[in-house]
């Protein structure tokens, strides 16, 4: 599975969201946007955040900076007790068994090392150029064939 983090969802905050599914707001929330993650269930909410805040069996460990939880505790966590960084996402992208390895094959992605400024950072139109300089490719000598994206 895979979180699409440079799309922003217009209209929505998060502070709307907890609102919406009534989650108590103990502290002032960053009126942060959240995300579009990608078409496959566009309506379940997950959270990318720090590792200072972990549910019990329902918190994954990416790596020994990034987690990610989609469970109802992280929302009550954003409202009283929130990670030190997080970003909510509506949905996620997915393949068929073996689908993402053939693309891999095909070099259709390319592969990084996450940042805070990949996962967590603001600037929503510059992270896929942020990508690409992260691993040493300027996105001036990209050539797209048509029909590819």
């Amino acid at each position: 599975m895979g979180i699409v983090l440079n799309k922003p969802k217009m209209g929505v905050t998060l502070p709307e969201m907890l609102e919406e599914l009534n989650i108590p707001m103990e502290i002032d929330v960053p009126k942060d946007v959240v995300l579009d993650g990608g078409p496959v269930k566009a309506d379940r909410g997950f959270v990318l955040h720090t590792d200072d805040v972990f549910a019990e069996g329902a918190t994954l460990e990416i790596d020994d900076t990034f987690c990610m939880t989609a469970t109802h505790d992280i929302l009550i966590a954003i409202g009283s007790a929130p990670p030190r960084q997080s970003v909510m996402a509506l949905g996620y992208s997915g393949w068929g068994a073996g689908q993402l390895e053939i693309e891999l094959a095909d070099n259709a992605w390319l592969i990084g090392r996450p940042t805070n400024d990949l996962v967590f950072g603001r600037a929503y139109s510059e992270k896929w150029n942020l990508a690409l300089t992260e691993i040493g490719i300027d996105s001036g000598h990209l050539q797209v064939s048509p029909g590819h994206a």
